[in-house]
């Protein structure tokens, strides 16, 4: 599910971990505080709803995404800011209890900040209206408690603005990268322009040459003018991976997927006919999907690339693109049969500016790909055999007909 990273697989995720981590700590700090530390006070049944609450997170994720999501906001205040700031009142913020409560901060804002804010609001509230209604209100209102409200609230706008300094630095690498592609793209323009200038002069001049090495020089002649229009297209898959870095993601049509995977052969700057033959495609049946036109190009172009540099290293393997909409979600299968993905190399190779192999380019292009997706309400996940293949599957919410 991390490898896949898709918002589906990340919320069921969150709602696994926050259930195991709940049906460990509500019984074992139990027995700690009851036996081993005794606290002035526990409450063996708010701890039971917490371990109930916890077997229904292992059955709700079964349940369709926006219920996910509502259980596990439910589990977050419920297990963090209520159950720990009302025992922290209870037991008269002692130490044990403020340590807890620090912690359990940290914790709750490492989830969404507007899932955690309005947990922490909510939770908190709870707790000081049950600790309230039984009595509590000196404690309360008591100086140990009050004086950690500066703290807790320093400790929210710190990791809030940690939050969006990693974002801003996340954005600003990804736009300088942006810039970068397309600048030095702009740049080749020009000396290869005049390349192909002089190439087309030096051909004309050759077919009117009567010498004997004729022949030999018309083939040099092709094979440069060849490599000058594979760069111009290698060119023009810099300027889209650029333009793609830049702009936001958001669908703005509906496609057809088998005419993307013929826009993207078309563009792609294979380095042969035999290169190109490698590339099969089939179509069990067209789909249309949401999105953009030249970032689903991005897409296909990125994924086609990395497969022939796979059958290129391994020396060995095909090619097939495979567009299926019989599936009730849709999907665009890339599939290679080249050198395959090590097992611990899966996680990794979707996070950005990591590169399999290390050598091989900046690392944006999976990344790319699934933030286009992400925002598309698709998904885009990799089975792979070391050795033996690497299959992209892209699978797409149904949008209109077939």
């Amino acid at each position: 599910m991390l490898r896949r990273r898709s918002t589906d697989d990340l919320a069921t995720l969150r709602l696994l971990l926050l259930s195991w981590m709940g049906l460990a700590c509500f019984p074992i700090f139990h027995l700690l505080f009851v036996e081993v530390f005794p606290q002035p006070y526990e409450n063996l049944t708010l701890r039971t709803i917490g371990v109930a609450l916890c077997l229904g997170g292992l059955l709700a994720r079964q349940w369709p995404l926006r219920h996910r999501e509502r259980y596990t906001f439910l589990m977050l205040a419920y297990g963090l800011p209520f159950f720990i700031s009302y025992m922290f009142l209870m037991n008269g913020a002692n130490e044990t209890w403020t340590q807890a409560l620090l912690a359990a901060l940290i914790g709750l804002f490492q989830f969404p900040f507007r899932m955690a804010l309005r947990a922490y609001v909510v939770g908190t509230l709870a707790a000081v209206l049950l600790a309230l209604a039984q009595g509590k209100g000196a404690a309360v209102l008591s100086q140990p408690v009050l004086q950690l409200l500066p703290i807790h609230w320093l400790m929210i706008g710190v990791m809030s603005i940690a939050r969006v300094s990693r974002r801003t630095l996340e954005h600003e690498k990804l736009n300088g990268l942006g810039e970068g592609l397309g600048s030095v793209a702009h740049e080749l323009r020009t000396p290869l322009a005049s390349i192909e200038a002089n190439l087309r002069g030096l051909s004309r001049l050759q077919e009117r040459a009567s010498d004997d090495c004729g022949d030999v020089c018309q083939a040099a002649l092709a094979r440069a003018q060849h490599e000058v229009r594979h760069m111009n297209r290698m060119i023009d898959l810099f300027l889209l991976s650029a333009s793609a870095l830049r702009k936001p993601s958001a669908p703005d049509a509906v496609l057809s997927m088998h005419a993307t995977v013929d826009e993207a052969l078309r563009r792609y700057p294979f380095s042969s006919p035999a290169q190109r033959e490698l590339v099969v495609t089939q179509v069990r049946r067209d789909f249309r999907f949401s999105g953009q036109r030249e970032m689903a190009v991005v897409v296909v172009l990125n994924l086609l690339r990395n497969a022939l540099q796979a059958v290129q290293r391994a020396g060995k393997g095909r090619v097939r693109i495979i567009v299926d909409g019989t599936r009730a979600l849709p999907r665009l299968l890339v599939i290679d049969t080249a050198c395959g993905i090590p097992s611990r190399q899966l996680p990794l190779i979707f996070k950005r500016f990591v590169a399999f192999p290390a050598h091989n380019g900046p690392g944006i292009g999976l990344a790319l790909c699934r933030q286009i997706l992400n925002a598309w309400q698709a998904r885009l996940r990799c089975v792979s055999r070391e050795h033996a293949y690497a299959i992209f599957v892209l699978e797409f919410p149904r949008s209109g007909e077939s």
